[in-house]
C-alpha cells in the first residue's frame, strides 16, 4: 500500500485527485527535538504522522511554551496548512518529540483538494474542530488547574500511552508538556517522591502509585 493511501480521505479522491496527492506530497523524517513547523508565514501544508510522536505548541514573547496537543501514529493536522484555512489566525510550532516520519500533502494541493471535494473539505473542518478541542482543553488545564494535577495527569496519560509505568523523559521534556519551567517539574517530582508516588532518577520517573497519582485529579 501507498503511504497516501492511509489518508484518511483517500477513497473519496477521483483518479486525477488522487494522482494531485501523489505528484504534491513527501515522506519527511525529523529527529527528536526537530523544529517541524515554525509558524508565521510557514505553511507546511496538511501533515500525518506515519510514525513518531509530535509536539504542537504555541510560544510567548518571553519564550515560554504552551502545548496544545500530541500527534503519534495515524493522526493527522491541518492547523499547520493555515494559509489554506484562513480563519486560523494564530501561529503554532511542531517539532518532533521523538524521531519521526510523516507524510505531507502540500498547501497547494490540500488547498485545491478541499475546494473541489466535499470530502476533503469535511475532513479539514472535523480535523480543525478536533485540535482547537484539543487546544480549549490544553487552555482548561493551564488556567483552572494545579500544577501538581497537570503533572499527575500527564505522567498517567502517557505511561498509557506507552504501556510502561516507566516515563523516559528529562525535566526540560516534561515542563515543555506541562506548560510549566523545569525548577517547577523538578520540585514538584521532589514532593511525589517523597510521598512515595514515583521514583526519580536521570532521565527517567518511574510510577509507583497509578493509585496516588490518580487521587491527586
Amino acid at each position: 500500500m501507498e503511504y497516501t493511501e492511509r489518508l484518511p480521505y483517500w477513497r473519496h479522491l477521483n483518479d486525477s485527485e488522487k494522482q494531485l496527492v501523489r505528484q504534491h506530497s513527501n515522506i519527511r523524517r525529523y529527529g527528536r527535538g526537530e523544529l517541524i513547523h515554525g509558524g508565521g508565514s510557514d505553511c507546511l501544508g496538511q501533515v500525518m504522522v506515519l510514525s513518531g510522536l509530535t509536539r504542537t505548541y504555541v510560544l510567548s514573547e518571553e519564550g515560554r511554551e504552551v502545548t496544545l496537543f500530541r500527534l503519534g501514529e495515524g493522526d493527522c493536522c491541518v492547523l499547520s496548512a493555515s494559509c489554506v484555512i484562513t480563519q486560523i489566525t494564530f501561529d503554532t510550532f511542531m517539532s518532533a518529540e521523538m524521531d519521526c516520519e510523516l507524510l505531507i500533502v502540500s498547501s497547494g494541493a490540500f488547498g485545491s483538494l478541499s475546494d473541489s471535494n466535499i470530502y476533503v473539505r469535511c475532513f479539514m473542518y472535523e480535523q480543525a474542530t478536533a485540535r482547537f478541542s484539543d487546544v480549549m482543553w490544553a487552555m482548561q488545564n493551564v488556567l483552572f488547574r494545579r500544577f501538581d494535577q497537570r503533572l499527575a495527569a500527564f505522567l498517567l496519560e502517557e505511561s498509557g500511552r506507552t504501556g510502561s509505568n516507566e516515563i523516559r523523559m528529562t525535566h526540560e521534556q516534561l515542563a515543555q508538556n506541562t506548560s510549566s519551567a523545569r525548577e517547577v517539574v523538578a520540585r514538584m517530582l521532589k514532593r511525589f517522591a517523597s510521598d512515595g508516588l514515583v521514583d526519580v532518577r536521570r532521565g527517567v520517573i518511574r510510577i509507583l502509585d497509578a493509585g496516588g497519582l490518580e487521587e491527586l485529579l
